[in-house]
């Protein structure tokens, strides 16, 4: 299975509430967000076909739950550092889209699989946290998740996930490089506001 078809199947269990988010430390708000959308997608299959109604869940609860701004830091490594404020902004709002209807492409995909919570451990001043998982799919092999977030100012917020070893950040970073090597970050948002205006 490539690596895009596993990030589609992980993307269907996480971050699907943010009520309470900054109440809760990095493992409790994994666990009941896994639930939330366990539950969305059990007991409200039609929404599964209906594409407007996935992209207002993605954008109302999924979304939130990510550290937007550090996840593209991150994806465009050194390059951030050199681009202004409007194609920073540009940038995120295109990536932002992108993960939007990759998560509508992963909820639309569902069928019966579980999550199972490995062991965790924090110290109570930690500002960063590991939580690591496994998706549970019948006739099939487990799927390693791991969910790195930090604590923000008022919650925590998912900044990597890595899947069986291969982490979500260095995976964007390594197709978006070539690009912005090759023709410049300008070209790269153009890229991807094309993709996503096609719905691809």
């Amino acid at each position: 299975m490539s690596f895009f078809k596993i990030f589609i199947l992980v993307l269907s269990f996480i971050f699907s509430s943010v009520l309470l988010a900054e109440d809760l430390g990095p493992q409790d708000l994994v666990h009941k967000t896994a639930d939330d959308v366990l539950l969305v997608l059990k007991t409200n299959q039609e929404i599964q076909a209906d594409k407007q109604k996935i992209y207002q869940l993605a954008e109302e609860k999924i979304l939130p739950n990510f550290d937007l701004e550090r996840i593209s830091r991150l994806v465009l490594g050194k390059t951030w550092r050199s681009i202004d404020e409007n194609q920073k902004q540009k940038f995120q709002a295109e990536f932002k889209t992108m993960l939007l209807r990759t998560y509508a492409v992963a909820l639309g995909k569902y069928k019966d699989q579980e999550i199972e919570f490995k062991p965790f451990r924090m110290e109570p001043d930690d500002k960063q946290a590991t939580v690591k998982t496994q998706i549970i799919q019948k006739g099939a092999q487990p799927i390693s998740v791991d969910y790195t977030l930090a604590k923000t100012e008022n919650s925590w917020k998912v900044f990597d996930i890595v899947i069986e070893g291969v982490s979500l950040v260095t995976n964007y970073r390594s197709q978006f490089a070539g690009e912005i090597k090759n023709n410049g970050i300008d070209s790269l948002i153009s890229k991807l506001s094309e993709k996503n205006n096609k719905g691809d």
